[in-house]
């Protein structure tokens, strides 16, 4: 099963690299390029996952609506993107719910940052998706972790999807800086290795982001906008030539026994 996965959020990055964006830009980039996923995916009849702030979902509720109508799952990506406090583990499930009448079961943290396990436990959540099992210099070293699901108590630890060799990441930067060639060989490796394959994406990806304001590093920006549009449908469509069936993730835990 392919798990296709979303963060959608206030488009923020910018500020990281000391570039200027107001909150209503941050908001319109990322409603962009989610109408533009949801095309795609309906086009293809794909399901797939998306992981919400409360802070987006609040500003976009029409769109969050049409991808549940789609038959997509909603979970929470906590309150904001760039601000946490544990208690927003049960606040953002919470409001999620109260806002959109639909059962939110799983997590994923902004920028797949640490978090405690029994937190989340306790907030109720299934299922986590908030490791990248690789070591990327500044940002994760989590090799010690199991490349494949795993459950932790009461939750099921599912980390985004590494190579079988080397612990490639097969995460966004990686699909918009490999050649798609080269991507889709270590994601077939991995499909036939494990037998799922967890990969995500934000919605700015799919929407023009090379703003000279913005001052994000060329690498953040390859391949973004159409191009992305382009290459995730070229994507999609070699999936499915390949007869790999797409789900949720609450499907995938189904199909386990998770």
């Amino acid at each position: 099963m392919v798990l296709l996965s979303f963060d959608i959020e206030e488009f923020d990055m910018p500020l990281e690299y000391q570039g200027e964006i107001p909150f209503d830009r941050q908001i319109s980039v990322s409603q962009t390029g989610l109408g533009r996923i949801l095309d795609l995916l309906k086009k293809h009849q794909v399901r797939a996952t998306f992981f919400s702030t409360v802070v987006f979902a609040e500003h976009s509720k029409p769109l969050i609506e049409r991808l549940l109508d789609e038959g997509h799952e909603l979970a929470s990506h906590t309150w904001f993107h760039s601000e946490f406090e544990e208690k927003h583990l049960k606040e953002s499930k919470d409001r999620l719910e109260e806002l959109f009448s639909t059962q939110v079961t799983g997590l994923r943290m902004p920028r797949m940052m640490p978090v405690s396990q029994n937190a989340v436990e306790e907030a109720g959540y299934s299922y986590n998706s908030s490791v990248n099992p690789t070591f990327l210099p500044g940002r994760y070293n989590n090799l010690k972790v199991s490349r494949t699901y795993f459950k932790e108590g009461k939750v099921t630890q599912v980390p985004a999807s590494v190579s079988p060799n080397f612990r490639i990441p097969l995460f966004w930067l990686s699909f918009h800086n490999f050649p798609l060639t080269l991507y889709k060989k270590l994601a077939s490796d991995t499909l036939k290795k494990d037998r799922y394959l967890n990969v995500y994406f934000h919605p700015w990806e799919f929407a023009e982001i090379k703003d000279e304001a913005y001052k994000l590093p060329g690498f953040t920006v390859k391949n973004s906008g159409l191009d992305m549009v382009n290459r995730f449908e070229d994507f999609i469509v070699w999936l499915k030539q390949n007869n790999h069936t797409f789900g949720t993730f609450r499907e995938f835990q189904k199909q386990m026994g998770l």
